[in-house]
């Protein structure tokens, strides 16, 4: 299967295993076909029938020039050394005794895919849940396709300050008309379409100085047809520490100067309003059966400038809290996790199996570092990774079964209904083609039943 093989007989190629095939296992392999010392064999793993992870699932569908990395990314998985084997869950259809039986080396890569919880009374009452959930919704991950999702009130609290809570905010501000051209989820659409939704909170616990948005993402809600942005003055002042902190930072400069220029503009009475926030913890989410409020209490920075509570009280009617204060990664089976830190331990992407370094494993991404950065942030993550992994080739144990017929065989032996390349290209062309008939990037297959009947079956 692999087109280059009989180039390698006289010097066995490194057989390598990338678990996970978003940004950070495309990236790896693309580091490791890019060098010419070690010839590589390179088998990309997902547990989806799609690749791309957070590119697919997670990049706004309003912002199609993002998801064009794709491209880029599809020639690495067309290399002749790298294969792709969608729906194929490590741990379950693929073990870690598999790959250390058919692999030198394996990299684990499969992000964080659950969030951290706010901790506050209420958290659990239907209409609370992660942006995480929000996003994968809307962008037809098949795993939250049947979210239950009511935007039947008027009011939506964010709950964040980075460029996800932007991302929400402004998909919850725009209209469905405004959507219609983009690749949403069909089965969004509608739900979006009758959203009685008019006031979007996006809250803050820290101040202006503090947010982890960018300028881009931000300056995007002040361009929104349908929504005034609404800040306030008194929120934007800065303390001493802050105003110190950021006077050699550009970029949180022109933030600043935005938000101000926010909170100067009058309102035009448009259909929605997006609230910008400051300084406000959430405390409490109330209701009978269903949000109907959220306490917040108001903060000041302290010397270190950490967020602490005032005593002084408010409440905000809202149907719904979307938190968005960070994702975590989860443990993969066999495979150490630092449960307080969200990561696979390692040194630099070598894996640490109590404390020492394990021969042949690695990771890369946000499951090495915790979640930071934005997508081109994985490229240099996974580069670091794979100059180790080679480091470490020549003295890795060898394979004792390398043959690459090996994996396919088990996975038929398994009964997996696994999905190559060529079936992902046939599913891609259907989206796409499904697309353009309406004025769109692409319609996407949103259960992994569809994916496969059309990928394997055309």
């Amino acid at each position: 299967m692999y087109k280059m093989a009989a180039q390698f007989d006289a010097n066995r190629p490194l057989r390598v295993a990338v678990i996970g095939s978003g940004p950070s296992g495309i990236y790896a392999a693309e580091a490791l076909i890019k060098q010419s010392e070690t010839p590589v064999l390179v088998d990309v793993f997902d547990r989806l029938p799609t690749p791309y992870g957070l590119v697919r699932y997670g990049v706004a569908p309003d912002h199609q020039t993002i998801k064009s990395v794709t491209k880029v990314m599809q020639k690495v998985l067309q290399d002749p050394r790298v294969r792709f084997w969608g729906h194929v869950e490590f741990g379950r259809d693929l073990t870690l005794g598999d790959v250390r039986r058919h692999y030198e080396a394996v990299v684990y890569t499969v992000g964080a895919s659950s969030d951290r919880h706010l901790g506050i009374p209420g958290e659990d009452l239907p209409g609370s849940l992660s942006a995480t959930e929000f996003v994968a919704w809307y962008n037809g991950h098949p795993d939250y396709r049947h979210l239950p999702l009511r935007l039947d009130s008027p009011g939506v609290a964010v709950v964040g300050m980075g460029n996800v809570a932007v991302d929400v905010t402004r998909i919850l501000a725009k209209s469905a008309e405004e959507l219609r051209t983009t690749d949403i989820a069909d089965h969004a659409l509608p739900v979006l379409a009758e959203s009685r939704v008019t006031d979007i909170y996006m809250l803050g616990r820290r101040g202006p100085a503090q947010a982890k948005f960018t300028t881009k993402e931000l300056r995007e809600l002040g361009e929104l047809p349908g929504a005034d942005v609404v800040v306030r003055p008194e929120e934007l002042e800065l303390d001493e520490r802050s105003a110190a902190a950021i006077a050699g930072e550009p970029a949180l400069l022109k933030n600043l100067e935005i938000l101000r220029e926010f909170a100067a503009r009058p309102l035009e009475g448009k259909p929605r309003r997006v609230h910008i926030r400051f300084l406000v913890s959430p405390v409490a989410i109330l209701g009978e059966g269903q949000v109907q409020r959220i306490r917040l209490e108001k903060n000041r920075l302290d010397q270190n400038l950490n967020a602490v509570g005032t005593g002084q009280f408010e409440e905000l009617e809202v149907g719904m809290v979307l938190r968005s204060v960070g994702y975590k990664g989860v443990p993969l089976p066999e495979v150490p996790f630092d449960g307080r830190k969200g990561i696979i331990p390692n040194q630099a992407g070598r894996v640490l199996r109590e404390g020492q370094v394990s021969p042949g494993e690695y990771t890369a991404g946000w499951i090495k570092r915790g979640p930071s950065g934005v997508i081109g942030t994985n490229k240099a993550c996974a580069t670091e990774t794979v100059k180790l992994l080679l480091e470490d080739a020549p003295h890795l144990p060898l394979a004792p079964d390398p043959d690459p017929e090996a994996i396919p065989r088990l996975l038929r032996e398994r009964g997996v209904r696994y999905v190559t390349l060529e079936h992902w290209l046939r599913l891609d062309a259907h989206e796409t083609a499904q697309g353009q008939a309406q004025g769109r990037p692409r319609v996407k297959v949103t259960s992994v039943e569809g994916m496969l009947e059309v990928a394997r079956e055309g």
